[in-house]
């Protein structure tokens, strides 16, 4: 499987990339390889929490451990046409069958050319990154407001965990009414990096009435996990590393939510070297120019008008 993988996507481009490996073998490619306490989807109960900045975000139910899931052949799944595979699963001992009708999905897709996905939030990616997009659809909810969350573990650079960072911009035309983008960074001249919008959605297809806020924690080492048992990681990383893990827990006790039609959707970038940096887009680029051209536009038919004024005042001849 992994070498018809690597064959068909042409993973030498992403291959170096620290969390293009997490993505493949900890994060997307659900195996447990970090031990069974560590890949977990999270779960609160929201409805007695007005703080919608509260950490937790409400009292934590037992997670559930994607060790303990059962997961699709990636083999059926795979599309080299558009270049995407799909992991999908549920956990193998389900006594109130939470997930006799649901799933969580884990769909990666690399790129052949630099584009935007049709559905928001539409990230800028380029031949050189892969997208990763979680899916939790039709699993019952242990609480009337339940919000969901993962906890992500990656690799470390050296003793250092990744640096975060959070960038605002005036342009939301791609994913309406949200500003901000975050982003993952390993090493000063990056030699990978995640990026993602703040958003997750509880509809499908995505929009605004359906966009529910995603909150980050901080990184922290987690120098108690195990190294992965995986031959593909002792081989691009050797077998001392140090992992670093944060939370990201999507909705708030207010406004849509998971429980309006059991379904969540959260997507990021990732890739070697330096992300996409998006520009200006033309929507917003012609309000400037309108806001900004239209004050020179009056000015130029004030003077305009002056100047014809005075020079028909100045031809006009009194009669004495």
């Amino acid at each position: 499987m992994r070498g018809s993988v690597e064959h068909s996507w042409g993973w030498g481009h992403c291959a170096p990339s620290p969390l293009l490996l997490l993505t493949l073998l900890l994060f997307a490619a659900p195996f447990g390889l970090l031990g069974e306490k560590t890949r977990q989807l999270l779960e609160f109960d929201s409805t007695n929490v007005s703080d919608t900045a509260a950490k937790p975000p409400g009292t934590p139910y037992p997670p559930y451990s994607l060790a303990d899931f059962s997961w699709n052949n990636i083999t059926d799944s795979l599309d080299p046409a558009t270049l995407s595979a799909t992991f999908q699963g549920h956990p193998m001992n389900d006594p109130t069958r939470t997930f006799a009708n649901g799933s969580l999905a884990f769909r990666v897709q690399a790129f052949s050319r630099s584009s935007r996905p049709a559905q928001p939030p539409r990230l800028l990616h380029t031949a050189d990154t892969c997208q990763l997009e979680v899916a939790l659809v039709g699993a019952s909810p242990r609480g009337n407001r339940s919000l969901f969350g993962l906890e992500v573990a990656t690799l470390g650079q050296g003793p250092d965990c990744p640096s975060m960072q959070e960038q605002h911009s005036i342009d939301d035309e791609y994913a309406p009414a949200v500003f901000q983008l975050d982003r993952l960074l390993w090493g000063s001249l990056p030699s990978g990096f995640a990026q993602w919008r703040p958003v997750a959605y509880s509809q499908k297809p995505g929009g605004r009435e359906s966009a529910l806020p995603c909150q980050a924690s901080p990184l922290h080492p987690a120098l108690a996990y195990p190294l992965p048992q995986s031959p593909i990681v002792r081989a691009f990383f050797g077998s001392q590393n140090n992992f670093c893990a944060f939370n990201l827990t999507f909705g708030a006790s207010t406004g849509p939510g998971y429980w309006d039609q059991h379904y969540l959707s959260w997507s990021m970038l990732l890739g070697v070297g330096f992300p996409p940096v998006d520009g200006l887009s033309p929507l917003v680029l012609g309000i400037m120019a309108v806001a900004l051209g239209a004050p020179g536009l009056m000015l130029l038919v004030g003077g305009l008008v002056l100047l014809l004024y005075h020079k028909k005042y100045s031809e006009y001849q009194s009669i004495n």
